[in-house]
């Protein structure tokens, strides 16, 4: 085998974070009456969201906010779209989002077959994730797929960032595997597939959806099926 070792992107990889956050968002829209404190419908507040959350994120992994920045204010940006300002209200949000989203199940199709079909194939899998420890551990455990993992590398435990190659590098040096003898799949370019690069390992590009221009990885994919004729 090319390969000796597999690493997976979580989020929007495997686990499907937009099916899962949307699903979350609408308990939360209506369990906090939120149509009665300003806003029109759950697709403004979740457009809204949606917007703050990825310039947020984006933010969080250039070094520009920490985590409790991502955690309090992706909720009280959102609300000031709409004219709210409730200390209170956002803080109640943004605790009930972290217990609801990691108990959602929803993967992409075929996630759990081309696990299986990794396992059974004797490769060893490992996982690269910006989340954080406990959400991701959680998401994992409730969706059924923590158990295929040899090693669960997030941002926290690696003291790092995709796409800085020091989390690769970390993660490589846990699975003891070297970048020749490892794959990377990851849905983001400019954040799984460019870190990987930089860290010398080849990469698959999982694009479900339209695919992005402004880096070439070595495999694109549009079904998670489709690793079965790389690996």
């Amino acid at each position: 085998m090319r390969y000796k070792h597999v690493f997976f992107d979580l989020d929007h990889t495997l686990w499907d974070f937009e099916t899962n956050a949307v699903s979350t968002l609408q308990e939360l829209y209506a369990e906090h009456g939120l149509e009665k404190r300003g806003i029109p419908s759950f697709g403004e507040f979740y457009a809204s969201y949606s917007v703050i959350n990825d310039k947020l994120w984006d933010r969080f992994r250039k070094g520009y906010i920490n985590r409790n920045d991502l955690r309090t204010k992706r909720f009280s940006m959102t609300f000031l779209e709409f004219k709210i300002c409730d200390d209170g209200l956002c803080d109640a949000i943004g605790k009930r989002f972290l217990e609801v989203l990691p108990t959602k199940t929803a993967l992409f199709p075929h996630a759990v077959e081309v696990l299986d079909y990794l396992q059974d194939k004797n490769y060893p899998i490992h996982l690269i994730t910006n989340g954080f420890e406990e959400t991701q551990r959680l998401k994992m455990k409730h969706s059924g797929i923590h158990d295929y993992f040899t090693h669960i590398v997030t941002s926290e435990t690696a003291g790092s960032l995709k796409p800085h190659r020091d989390i690769f590098d970390y993660a490589m040096k846990l699975s003891s595997t070297s970048a020749s003898e490892s794959i990377m799949i990851g849905d983001t370019l400019d954040v799984d597939i460019l870190g990987a690069q930089e860290a010398g390992m080849d990469q698959v590009y999982f694009a479900p959806g339209q695919t992005q221009e402004g880096v070439t990885p070595t495999y694109t994919i549009h079904s998670l099926q489709e690793l079965k004729d790389i690996l």
